[in-house]
């Protein structure tokens, strides 16, 4: 997290070259201990899809919804957010200076998507039937199905906006061409498209409102979900980018060191701002359903410290970050912001759910659980180290220096 990460001479990247260059991986201690992570995930996979969820989950009837859609689904949406804030801030809003960090931005936010979608067959089963709901529902009136439509359609745009670098490494100009026309209505489509999911995972918890605490529970969830879902994206476009300056340095050219600190201070001073009206919407929100007796119990303190400690706190490092042009402020907030968004996705959907329950009826995972969602996160890692190595990510590729994508 060293603020002169990005400062150092630039490496002279090797750039990739149609022909399909492909990294050689390595044995190192990413090598090893991801290898490791996976065959284990690949253990645990087998044993779920062959002993069903009791095998591998402490899921029940009181509690059908466990870490695999609150963390897989509602983190992994909330923080695959900076696919449609950058290109939003980049191609519609005129802010040229951060597009640099478009192509990261969409390649994590495509990849977040894509495996919320992949691990969606853990939690219900039956990988081919996945397209029913799609094609085949005969309940269109249901949250779920504008979910999964909205969750398909724009994981389809997310795939379109990533090809150029695709296209750029096998060398393949005339598509390339094609679908960087698309751009502006790409992202126009992906601004929708993330409004209405991203909300409407809030809204789904509405209809719950014996189980969710008081404290969670409002009308205003799908505005919650959605204003959160902004700065979640902000925020985790600057850790993505922290580890890549840390991790990937070589592999980034003159133009993004150059831009790196510019996308830091915006996106940092962006997040403060929205951070700041979320946390009045949430005040708000307890106004409005008089719920202040609330915040004297053991889950008032909680809610407070999610609030307070989550939200506020690191609303006010951005600020003073953007204030003193402290970069390292500005990251350290974007961690914690990071770890706030999985704090408030655990508290709906798993912490004050059916919070009124004894403690031995509440839901726990188990480590088998756990074990499927670190395979999850380190499958995402393995792929976009192997892409942002070989593709024109991190830089542009040398024969379409003049252009911007």
């Amino acid at each position: 997290m060293s603020e002169s990460t990005h400062a150092s001479a630039p490496v002279e990247v090797r750039p990739t070259k149609p022909g399909l260059n492909v990294f050689k991986p390595q044995m190192n201690t990413f090598t090893v201990v991801t290898g490791a992570l996976i065959l284990i995930g690949i253990v645990l996979t087998i044993l779920r899809f062959t002993g069903g969820l009791g095998a591998v989950t402490n899921l029940d009837d009181n509690n059908p919804w466990g870490i695999w859609i609150g963390f897989d689904l509602l983190c992994g949406v909330a923080l695959a957010a900076g696919g449609y804030t950058t290109s939003a801030a980049c191609y519609l809003f005129g802010f040229k200076r951060f597009h640099s960090a478009v192509r990261p931005a969409i390649l994590t936010a495509f990849l977040g998507y894509a495996l919320v979608v992949f691990a969606l067959h853990y939690d219900v089963g039956r990988p081919w039937r996945l397209p029913y709901p799609i094609f085949w529902s005969q309940g269109t009136s249901s949250l779920l199905f504008e979910v999964g439509l909205c969750v398909f359609l724009y994981l389809t745009v997310l795939f379109v906006e990533f090809t150029p670098a695709a296209l750029e490494w096998v060398g393949l100009k005339w598509i390339r061409k094609i679908v960087l026309k698309l751009t502006v209505v790409l992202t126009i489509f992906g601004v929708i498209l993330s409004t209405m999911h991203q909300s409407s995972l809030g809204a789904l918890f509405l209809i719950a409102p014996s189980k969710l605490h008081p404290l969670w529970y409002s009308s205003y969830l799908p505005v919650f979900f959605f204003v959160s879902s902004m700065f979640a994206g902000l925020s985790m476009v600057i850790f993505e980018g922290t580890l890549a300056h840390r991790w990937l340095n070589n592999r980034m050219d003159a133009t993004h060191l150059k831009e790196a600190d510019g996308v830091v201070l915006g996106f940092g001073k962006a997040a403060a701002f929205i951070m700041a009206g979320y946390f009045c919407m949430k005040f708000m929100g307890v106004s409005l359903d008089n719920n202040w007796a609330y915040l004297g119990t053991g889950y008032g303190i909680w809610f407070l410290v999610e609030i307070f400690g989550f939200v506020a706190a690191p609303a006010f490092i951005y600020a003073m970050g953007v204030r003193e042009k402290n970069l390292v402020m500005i990251r350290w907030a974007a961690v914690w912001t990071v770890l706030g968004i999985v704090v408030n996705r655990f508290n709906v959907s798993l912490v004050a759910f059916n919070w009124h329950l004894p403690a031995a009826e509440r839901y726990f995972p188990s480590i088998p659980e756990i074990g499927v969602s670190v395979f999850i996160v380190t499958v995402g890692l393995v792929v976009y180290r192997f892409i942002a190595v070989n593709m024109p990510i991190l830089h542009e590729h040398p024969d379409y220096t003049d252009e911007h994508s």
